[in-house]
């Protein structure tokens, strides 16, 4: 998202937790290329738990758009820590809402909702659509149905340019490792290059909507740029189940994912959400958007990067063997 903005001539302005390591590697090179940037890129410290920093940013920024991608993302640890995963994903939304409508910007800012496919849980339909009732399983799922509702509730109270974007899963080399997705491709090639032996995974038959971000997050500026503010289902329309993804990052390293991949408990899900398949018919028809990058070129962009990591870490660690 900041490399989209910042292409288009935005200057960006980001929230970041304080923390005792460095905790920015995906935009670290927006850093190293000032000249890229202009100088336009800045962040300030905060967090979505804190509301009264919220209300001072927002009055001393005076932004266009806002967009909220701030969560405790992972749906597993969700259960781990629900009252967390509640105050930050729910009412961290809130927070910034009342941010928006103390700061006096309510008819100044638009409003971005990083909703998610994870509010459909138990679905009601198939494919999910914009009207397709909610039945979250995890307080994550929970957490980001409070929000989705805040955000119209604020757009239907106040009149706030509020928009609300149910993305289904997206994925990119930047994924978290601890992400299914990333986890699989990170693991299999450091297999390939005998950097591990194993992956432990916990339910295969799991079915998912996977996307590539970066074609996502240009639908998330769209939604700020109409006249009217909507809620929109960002998917591909297509479904595959987690075995799927590791028969298809195994095979194009040349490797029988069952050799490789193990089963451990600790990784399913109190309450699993079985099949996830979005329709993104109203987008197309209203935005012109639809996703160009399908199920088997993603997995390859991201089986290629995390390859050429895996190289990189065989190579010092050959180095380290000869010292």
């Amino acid at each position: 998202m900041a490399e989209l903005l910042l292409a288009k001539g935005y200057e960006v302005h980001g929230v970041i937790r304080r923390a005792s390591t460095f905790n920015t590697s995906r935009i670290d090179h927006l850093y190293r290329d000032p000249h890229a940037i202009e100088n336009r890129l800045f962040l300030h410290y905060g967090d979505l738990a804190d509301g009264v920093q919220m209300v001072k940013l927002l009055y001393e920024l005076q932004p266009d758009e806002v967009y909220n991608l701030g969560a405790q993302s992972h749906v597993r640890v969700s259960f781990d820590i629900p009252e967390y995963t509640g105050d930050v994903d729910g009412l961290g939304a809130q927070r910034i809402l009342e941010a928006i409508r103390e700061a006096g910007l309510v008819k100044k800012v638009r409003y971005y909702q990083a909703s998610s496919s994870e509010m459909f849980g138990k679905v009601q339909a198939v494919p999910q659509t914009e009207t397709t009732p909610f039945w979250p399983r995890s307080p994550y799922g929970c957490a980001k149905v409070y929000a989705y509702w805040l955000t119209v509730n604020y757009r239907e109270s106040y009149k706030l340019h509020a928009s609300n974007g149910i993305l289904f899963n997206h994925e990119s080399p930047r994924r978290g490792e601890t992400f299914v997705t990333r986890k699989i491709t990170r693991a299999a090639t450091r297999i390939k290059l005998g950097l591990q032996p194993a992956v432990f995974l916990g339910n295969l038959e799991a079915r998912r909507d996977w996307g590539y971000a970066k074609e996502y997050v240009d639908m998330m500026w769209l939604m700020l740029q109409q006249d009217q503010p909507d809620d929109y289902v960002v998917a591909t329309n297509e479904t595959h189940s987690v075995q799927e993804f590791c028969e298809a990052v195994f095979g194009y390293l040349g490797l029988d994912w069952k050799q490789y991949v193990k089963h451990d408990p600790r990784y399913e899900r109190p309450a699993e959400v079985d099949l996830l398949i979005g329709d993104p018919a109203k987008a197309r028809r209203q935005l012109g958007w639809e996703p160009k990058v399908r199920f088997h070129e993603l997995v390859k962009i991201m089986v290629e990067h995390d390859l050429a990591l895996a190289r990189q870490e065989a190579q010092l660690a050959d180095l380290q063997k000869g010292s």
